[in-house]
């Protein structure tokens, strides 16, 4: 099972639209990156004048229709990034239930936690009394410290 953390996808977006293939890079998807990097490079070579990327350069913006195919396939890659970065979300999500899961079903396998490991079971924040992580010392809801005892 593939280890999945959770990842931002509006910053996987902004990352893909600043530079080619970063967004995918911060989502470790290097192949994926590497990829798109290779792919908005060709369009630019291929597809936008060189008198466009000049004037570009000396200040002078080219038209929109010179770019045009260079930005479709940026705004396709910007797409992509969030697109895999919800994808890897959800991953995410489906691996910490099967966790929760199977911490619930206990060592002997009954699913109403009788027999289970009380280090597995959820402690209520005494801030703001929602369950919170037991390993944690504090409530990821609110950051108040969270005794030993979940009291």
């Amino acid at each position: 099972m593939t280890d999945h953390t959770r990842r931002r996808p509006w910053l996987a977006a902004l990352l893909a639209l600043v530079v080619s293939g970063l967004g995918h890079a911060y989502l470790r998807r290097w192949a994926r990156a590497l990829g798109w990097y290779v792919a908005v490079a060709a369009a630019v070579f291929v597809f936008v004048p060189e008198s466009a990327i000049s004037g570009a350069f000396a200040g002078n913006p080219p038209a929109i229709g010179e770019v045009a195919p260079a930005a479709a396939v940026v705004g396709a890659s910007v797409i992509d990034a969030y697109v895999v970065a919800r994808r890897n979300n959800r991953a995410y999500e489906r691996e910490r239930e099967a966790a929760r899961a199977t911490a619930s079903e206990g060592p002997g396998g009954d699913a109403d936690g009788a027999g289970a490991d009380p280090s597995a079971e959820t402690v209520r924040c005494p801030a703001c009394g929602k369950e919170t992580d037991p390993t944690f010392d504090f409530c990821q809801w609110c950051a108040e410290p969270v005794s030993e005892d979940g009291a």
